[in-house]
């Protein structure tokens, strides 16, 4: 449920988690429900992240909205337009810590701010810029996976490729859904899938 803020006044809402915990999916489901309430909404997300398209932000589950691809978190400041009422910014972590100062600017303005993005790395490791976020705003939700290991809930994003870089841009097969008992901070093989039939039993 959104909290209902007064009409004159902008504020900022995190949505974060895991990879596979819906978070992109649920900045869109915000997005859209602003769009039908007939406001003027615009899209960014980090001209890095190329994984499905690079004109609009997309869910593993492939929802779509259209976006802007931006480089550096300054960008969407000059791209934000003068009757624009809400922005929404997807892999908040791919901009860095500018991008803080960059929402403060857009809540100030009266405008409504949604981020969405990791908040730990695949070492579990708080991801900046999204602990200054989470201070910073006036809405958090943190969306929980499933474990692919044991089936709890996860919080965690294991790494599956052979890469100490902590920004790794990924798509399917480079991380799974992990929980705290499950996660290990180095990157390992796969888990194995499971073939389930729900129609048989």
């Amino acid at each position: 449920m959104i909290a209902q803020f007064a009409q004159d006044t902008g504020w900022i809402e995190v949505i974060c988690g895991s990879m596979y915990s819906g978070k992109t999916e649920e900045l869109i489901r915000r997005l859209k429900r602003a769009l039908y309430g007939q406001q003027r909404v615009q899209v960014f997300k980090p001209q890095i992240d190329n994984r499905y398209d690079e004109l609009a932000v997309v869910s593993h589950s492939q929802l779509k909205i259209s976006a802007t691809s931006v480089q550096h978190a300054l960008q969407i400041l000059q791209a934000v337009e003068a009757d624009t009422k809400v922005v929404g910014i997807d892999e908040v972590q791919f901009f860095g810590m500018e991008l803080v100062s960059v929402v403060q600017v857009l809540a100030s303005r009266g405008l409504r701010v949604i981020c969405a993005g990791l908040d730990q790395d695949y070492q579990g490791k708080p991801f900046e810029p999204m602990p200054h976020l989470l201070a910073i705003a006036e809405l958090i939700t943190k969306e929980l996976a499933i474990c692919v290991v044991c089936g709890n809930p996860a919080n965690r994003s294991q790494r599956l490729t052979h890469s100490e870089e902590r920004v790794v841009v990924g798509a399917a097969g480079a991380y799974e859904a992990r929980c705290r008992k499950c996660h290990v901070a180095t990157p390992v093989a796969a888990t194995p899938g499971q073939e389930i039939d729900l129609f048989n039993h």
